[in-house]
This record gives C-alpha cells, sequence and structure tokens, in this order.
C-alpha cells in the first residue's frame, strides 16, 4: 500500500443526555480513511472533582468489521462543548505523549470479543495522541484449547503451567503463531502499525530456567532484555507485540509468565507506566469485598498487605512483577480491571483510574 502524509482531524459533539462524543479521523492514504468515535460520559462535577469517565467506540469505512451508528449532527452548543472537551483531555495527552507505556494483555479481555476490539482500539488512539504502546501477551485460554484438541492434558503447579517438550511446542505455536498474529492484524486493521514479536526475535530476551524446573519443564525467567529491536520499532511510531516465549543461551525455547516478560521489558525501556489488565478489579483491601478497591499505594505499603495476608493467591506474583519493575526505574504500576471496557484508557486519561496504581 503506498503511503501519502498523514492527515488528521477531531471532532467532538455531544447528545441530550451527559454523553459527549468525539471523533478522530486519520488519514492513511487518499484512498484509505480510518474514523475513530469515542464517547465520553461526564458525570456531575464538583469542587473537588473534575474526572472525565469515557468510553470509546471505533468504526471503519468497512461495514463488514465493525458496525457502528452514525454521529448525531452537530448543534451550535456541542460545538462549543467539544472545545471544551478537548481542552479537558489535554493535560493527560501533554502529561504522556511521547512517553513509553507497556501493557500486560490477558484474560477475561482476551477471551471477549468485544473487551479484545476496546484493548486494540485503546492502544490505537494512544499511539495516535503521541504516546508510545508496548503490548505484552499471554494466551493461556487458546493453549488450552489446543493441547486439548491433541490431547495433551494441561497441568499446572502454583498457577504456572507445567511445560514439557510437546506442551511447549503447542506454547510457541499458538503465543507466536496465532495470538501475536491475530493482535498484529487488529491493530493493522484499526489504523496503527504493529511489529510481532517473541523474546528470541532481534535477541529482546534471554531466558533462564525456572528454579522449579524440575516440576515444571520449560517454564522460564528473564535473565537479560536487550531492548534495542524494539527501540527501533517504538522510535519508526509503530506498536511491537510481544509473545511471552524466550530461548536461553542455548537455544532451547521456555514459556515465561507474561506479566513477568512486560515487568521486565517495562524497566528495560524506562517505561513512564506498566499495565496489567487482570480479571480483577485490583487490590481489595478485603478480598471478599469488591468495594474496597486500593485506588493507589506505594511499595511499603502494599509489601504490607501482603505480609498482613490481604494479598494473597495469584495476585502475590503481580505485585511482586509491580515492585520489581518500580524497583528499576518504572515511574507507576497498574494492576487493572481488564473485564470493563476501555479500562486502559480510563487509567491513562482519568484521574479516577481502572483499578489499582502502585508507586515507588
Amino acid at each position: 500500500m503506498g503511503a501519502t502524509a498523514t492527515g488528521k482531524s477531531l471532532h467532538f459533539c455531544s447528545s441530550q443526555d451527559p454523553l459527549l462524543f468525539l471523533s478522530l479521523t486519520k488519514t492513511k492514504s487518499k484512498a484509505e480513511t480510518l474514523n475513530l468515535n469515542f464517547r465520553f460520559s461526564k458525570p456531575p462535577l464538583t469542587p473537588n472533582s473534575r474526572r472525565l469517565r469515557l468510553s470509546i467506540r471505533a468504526s471503519s469505512p468497512s461495514s463488514t468489521a465493525l458496525n457502528d451508528p452514525p454521529l448525531p449532527s452537530l448543534t451550535n452548543s456541542d460545538l462549543q462543548l467539544r472545545v471544551r472537551i478537548l481542552s479537558e483531555s489535554l493535560p493527560y495527552i501533554q502529561k504522556f505523549r511521547g512517553k513509553t507505556i507497556v501493557v500486560k494483555y490477558g484474560g477475561a479481555a482476551m477471551k471477549s470479543a468485544e473487551l479484545k476490539a476496546s484493548v486494540v482500539r485503546d492502544l490505537v488512539l494512544l499511539s495516535c495522541v503521541g504516546l508510545r504502546p508496548v503490548l505484552v501477551h499471554g494466551g493461556g485460554p487458546e493453549i488450552n484449547v489446543l493441547l486439548n484438541q491433541l490431547n495433551i492434558p494441561a497441568q499446572f503447579r502454583d498457577g504456572l503451567r507445567v511445560t514439557d517438550a510437546r506442551t511447549m511446542e503447542v506454547v510457541s505455536m499458538v503465543l507466536v503463531g496465532k495470538v501475536n498474529k491475530d493482535l498484529v492484524s487488529r491493530i493493522n486493521y484499526a489504523g496503527a502499525t504493529a511489529v510481532g514479536l517473541s523474546g528470541m526475535d532481534g535477541r529482546l530476551l534471554v531466558a533462564r530456567p525456572s528454579p522449579n524446573a524440575a516440576q515444571l519443564g520449560f517454564v522460564g525467567e528473564v535473565a537479560r532484555v536487550d531492548p534495542t529491536v524494539l527501540q527501533t520499532i517504538v522510535d519508526n511510531g509503530s506498536i511491537p507485540v510481544i509473545a511471552s516465549v524466550a530461548a536461553d543461551e542455548y537455544g532451547q525455547s521456555y514459556n515465561i509468565n507474561a506479566d513477568t516478560v512486560a515487568g521486565e521489558v517495562a524497566a528495560a525501556l524506562g517505561a513512564e507506566k506498566l499495565i496489567l489488565l487482570t480479571d480483577v478489579a485490583g487490590i481489595l483491601r478485603n478480598r471478599e469485598d469488591p468495594g474496597s478497591l486500593v485506588k493507589e499505594i506505594d511499595i511499603k505499603g502494599v509489601k504490607k498487605m501482603i505480609e498482613e495476608g490481604k494479598v494473597g493467591g495469584g495476585m502475590i506474583p503481580k505485585v511482586n512483577c509491580c515492585i520489581r519493575s518500580l524497583a528499576q526505574g518504572v515511574t507507576t504500576a497498574s494492576i487493572i480491571d481488564g473485564r470493563v471496557e476501555h479500562s486502559l484508557l480510563h487509567e491513562i486519561m482519568t484521574d479516577e483510574g481502572a483499578g489499582t496504581m502502585i508507586t515507588g
């Protein structure tokens, strides 16, 4: 496809209710145009609260992929209001423009077509307004499907997949050959340029066996990260999409936890934010009370919660991943609810956020 100079335009409008629409048009060529339509839901403002809640819908010239309704007609008040919305969005864009954001994608957001679409659109939007997103993904559900089809039993120990030689082949096929390329295709279709990688590509990651290799098989850890290949991709304005598979110095492939890969990549890139999409609201003070979400906490505070048993189970390795990345220079790390559409944008573009933010 021949490319011409890129053009962009922003359009805002509102309806009678408190829903505000914005469309971002990015012209990729003379014959191809991308339209992203954003719907902001704006709650009543108080003297102490000036937050925007937002959700996003995207549309494409092709009605076969995205069948969104047309934008409503504009009134004079709409025209004035869209300028106000753009003005209120400006601080977030200014704060993060040019900054690297590493996102770990998995869980419910990977199972639902709607959530998958929202993650892709969020990434494309962030790229369009000048952020530098990097996506790291797992693919547990897809791996389980193929293992079942091949009559290979799926086994887990302490939350980690027991990975023998046959299972390792399946993991590589699914993560590198299927999930990764599907995400790359979706991001490209949505209007950005994605580049798919595994840890082996460009010597991005060097793996080492897990300390529990005798029980877990080819489950590895990250020994080294060389971000050179990522820097080239990001500097070119593209979005790296990384499958959490890597090889050791002898060429043996290992299955590595995607949270761990995301944290180590974020540290190597000096990222502004690490964001882990999960199947829970975030860190809860009381694991039995969904309303006890901790919105923000520092490393000392979250370590105390672990000691007190308030953080347990599968949340502990996610928290430890965040702590390690913060200790290596990442500014903030967030564990957010991937079950909510556009939670990624809620986390970055609002004060309220979409889960728990951990600071150094």
